[in-house]
């Protein structure tokens, strides 16, 4: 006769009844053992710092995929890193709902130009947008650059741009920001963290 184990158990519990009823032939059925699969045991862990204000969480994004060349692997699930110093693997209500950011329909993926008195945005490649970006930096620059003040003393600044820097960059993404803009003259320049 079959028992299974929680039933063999509850007869053994019976003390001596339990004993004879195993002298009797009555065995639990074979357990059959099998390891757990987790969700991300096969995933790609990246790590990576939340976007949305100046803290710098770090993140742990875990995506799956199938490894091929020119394929993207999706993320489907986001943590907060316990080895970062800043935020020790916990995240605010933003940083933990990332996953829903990251694979949102609505989500602008590519630079988009909308011309002056269209209604209408049309996508545009990265080097279009890199490309006009320059060309009206420089045109500006060209256009606004001062040498001198009106004492005569040597400047260098140009006045009519600025620059807003990402607060979640490295110390040396900030620096490098910092050394470019003020190579190009400029002394509009903001970081995102006093926003």
């Amino acid at each position: 006769m079959q028992v299974s184990r929680r039933q063999f158990f509850k007869i053994c519990a019976g003390g001596m009844a339990g004993t004879t009823a195993a002298a009797l032939g009555f065995a639990p059925a074979i357990a059959l053992a099998e390891t757990r699969s987790y969700k991300l045991l096969r995933a790609q862990e990246t790590r990576n710092t939340c976007t949305y204000c100046s803290v710098g969480c770090g993140l742990l994004m875990y995506s799956m995929g199938d490894g091929a060349k020119n394929a993207r692997a999706s993320i489907f699930h986001i943590e907060g890193d316990p080895d970062h110093p800043v935020n020790r693997g916990a995240l605010c209500p933003k940083g933990a709902g990332l996953i829903d950011y990251v694979n949102s329909e609505s989500r602008l993926k590519y630079p988009e130009y909308r011309a002056p008195g269209s209604d209408k945005w049309q996508r545009i490649t990265w080097d279009d947008a890199f490309n006009r970006i320059a060309k009206l930096m420089k045109d500006d620059r060209d256009a606004n650059f001062q040498k001198t003040n009106e004492n005569g003393v040597t400047v260098n600044r140009w006045l009519t741009s600025g620059l807003l820097a990402a607060s979640a960059s490295s110390n040396e993404n900030g620096l490098l920001t910092q050394k470019f803009s003020r190579a190009l003259g400029m002394l509009a320049v903001d970081n995102q963290a006093r926003v």
